[in-house]
């Protein structure tokens, strides 16, 4: 019997922590670096979907390996506990989306994240009991389409997508030997032609054409 996943990037997919990423990251930078360094929306959404150390680098190029790493950490650190006391943006009618889909698929998810972030968005919402699985960069210093897979074969599926919002996720994906739909809503575009959702809510319809 066929075991039918999707699995699910974070930022720009399910939702969007920017704006408390960003006001967390600034009360940190102003505290252990730069009293007047404003880490912004744009700089955040700038970043998005890249692994924690290069955002690092594109964030804090002046410094060098260890203190960016340091600061980094710090970083990580404060915005998983903001995220899990004040949440981010929910993408509409995610949470009815999510429990529809549940019916008939087992839901996961694989991010470049710190670890701690996709626990962070799971407990301020209660939405651990719809994912059976997550994997990130911040667990195993792996890049996305080797987690991708890892956490499909892990997981015994025999039929899996991937959902995402931006070039990287989509290139993941086919790394990791899996279609892909894009979430046309996020932050991205893709440059081949795939399957692609305006909103959430569309999500049950086009993953019944690619899993059924």
């Amino acid at each position: 019997m066929d075991k039918k996943g999707i699995i699910f990037d974070m930022d720009g997919t399910l939702w969007d922590s920017a704006e408390g990423v960003a006001k967390s990251w600034t009360r940190i930078v102003n505290r252990e670096y730069d009293k007047e360094r404003v880490i912004t929306v744009e700089d955040i959404h700038g970043v998005m979907g890249k692994t924690m150390d290069k955002i690092a680098e594109e964030l804090f190029p002046e410094l060098s390996e260890e203190p960016r790493l340091e600061l980094l950490e710090k970083c990580c650190r404060d915005e998983n506990a903001y995220l899990r006391e004040h949440g981010g943006v929910l993408y509409p009618k995610l949470a009815e989306t999510l429990a529809e889909l549940k019916k008939d698929y087992c839901l996961y998810i694989v991010s470049n994240c710190q670890s701690g972030y996709i626990e962070a968005f799971l407990e301020h919402y209660g939405f651990g009991h719809y994912f059976e699985d997550i994997e990130c960069f911040g667990n195993n210093g792996l890049q996305k389409g080797e987690n991708i897979r890892r956490l499909a074969e892990r997981n015994g599926l025999t039929k899996a997508v991937y959902v995402g919002d931006i070039q990287g996720d989509y290139d993941a994906t086919m790394e990791a030997g899996l279609p892909f739909i894009h979430a046309a809503y996020g932050f991205g575009t893709i440059a081949q032609k795939t399957p692609a959702i305006r909103c959430f809510a569309e999500l049950p319809t086009v993953v019944k054409t690619i899993l059924e």
